[in-house]
């Protein structure tokens, strides 16, 4: 535990602490060389790797806790850390190491009639607050993200990941200590007293924005008491649409494997909508597959006439994020109800379409007002990874002030630079 915690603190006093090192930490990461962040990057990704059998051994010990207080399988997978997956974390800190240093860029540099010189100057947020349930992963992703971005962060993940997530934090301190900089850039906060997150969010003389990263209800509560500007999506209902013009083989592929990826991450497809066209070729086919693998089908009077095992759907599914082997599946009359469908009980997270037809794909990529919209590509590919991110700390659905996967560019702001030489107006 953090020794800044003991006995007689509060829980307000310790979270104080963390918000006036963090401010303090804040000003030294900010105006930290992109050669430093760098260095502290690469340290911190070699020490997980370094510290991979810690790192397991710890992850083991919240298992065996979650496994024991009957945790759902979907936040059980998001738990888990394995050999591979400390690997992607490491490797996904090392990718944000290599990108391009937003910090200090300067944009849109004009004379104005006064004669003064008006341009940006890309600057970072200051303290990132992040909550999170479950996936320790985040304690590095989020860190290298912040770091990179020239930011401070107070991370507190869920309770029944803390000892990964204290082992993390131990690896994240090294690395920055390594490369001359001040352990407290990065804070876990080490109490699981749910005091702790009230706190957080509304410290706003010392946080500049809350990320929470979880399920709906923690996303709901921490909005609704945030003192603090709020980054955040409630949910992933997530759709694939098959179009009368789709490659019926491609569609299955796609279709399969937007699902059966992960079954717990926000990108995977949650409903599948299937033209009137299209179906006979898709359905039965893709309803094999998904029985393989022992995914439930929910389904339209349609959907059941092509798949007689399916299980009929309920208005309550078309809302519903299962993150889970349960897929609800609708057979459309075309590209306008599919669009009509996605917009009624959508979540504006990631909604995809299948299509040979150009004209349909551009339409479908013009009117679906999701923060991610893919043509012939899985859902699950909604990640800052696979968008060239590095790691992400997030997925936004807000339409301020960033949007779709948050990397680093999408934790700093702008301010206005002006360059004169003594002049007045």
């Amino acid at each position: 535990m953090n020794s800044d915690l003991d006995i007689d603190s509060s829980v307000s006093t310790y979270m104080q602490r963390l918000g006036e090192a963090a401010r303090r930490a804040s000003r030294d990461i900010a105006t930290a060389d992109s050669a430093t962040k760098a260095k502290a990057l690469i340290n911190i990704a070699t020490a997980i790797r370094d510290s991979r059998s810690g790192l397991i051994e710890q992850n083991s010990r919240d298992m065996h806790a979650a496994h024991a207080s009957s945790l759902n399988s979907a936040l059980l997978d998001r738990l888990e850390l394995t050999g591979a997956r400390i690997d992607a974390m490491a490797s996904g800190i090392e990718q944000v190491a290599q990108l391009p240093d937003p910090v200090g860029e300067i944009t849109d540099m004009k004379y104005q009639p006064s004669g003064l010189q008006i341009g940006k100057m890309r600057v970072p947020l200051g303290v990132i607050g992040i909550i999170y349930e479950s996936r320790p992963n985040v304690t590095a992703d989020a860190a290298a993200i912040c770091i990179k971005a020239g930011n401070a962060a107070i991370l507190r993940g869920g309770s029944e990941a803390l000892y990964s997530n204290q082992a993390i934090a131990a690896c994240i301190a090294e690395g920055l200590k390594d490369a001359g900089l001040p352990e407290k850039i990065v804070q876990v906060v080490d109490t699981t007293d749910r005091q702790a997150v009230l706190e957080l969010i509304q410290m706003d003389r010392f946080v500049d924005v809350i990320i929470p990263r979880g399920g709906k209800g923690l996303v709901e509560r921490i909005s609704n008491d945030a003192r603090v500007p709020v980054i955040k999506h409630l949910e992933g209902l997530c759709h694939v649409y098959v179009d009368s013009e789709a490659d019926a083989q491609k569609a299955i592929d796609v279709a399969y494997n937007s699902k059966t990826y992960r079954y717990g991450i926000c990108g995977a497809m949650e409903t599948l909508l299937v033209a009137k066209e299209s179906a006979i070729d898709v359905l039965p086919p893709l309803a094999r597959r998904f029985a393989e693998k022992g995914v439930e089908l929910r389904g339209c009077e349609r959907t059941r006439r092509l798949i007689p095992d399916a299980v009929a759907a309920t208005d309550e599914d078309w809302v519903t994020e299962y993150l889970s082997p349960v897929l609800s599946i609708r057979v459309v009359d075309g590209i306008d109800d599919a669009i009509d469908h996605i917009e009624k009980y959508g979540s504006q997270h990631t909604d995809a379409i299948v299509t040979e037809s150009l004209a349909n794909s551009r339409r479908f990529v013009r009117e679906v007002d999701s923060s991610s919209v893919l043509v012939n590509a899985a859902t699950c590919f909604a990640d800052g990874f696979e968008y060239g991110l590095g790691a992400e700390i997030g997925i936004s659905t807000d339409r301020l002030h960033v949007r779709g996967p948050v990397g680093v560019e999408g934790l700093t702001t702008q301010k206005f630079i002006v360059y004169g030489d003594g002049t007045t107006r």
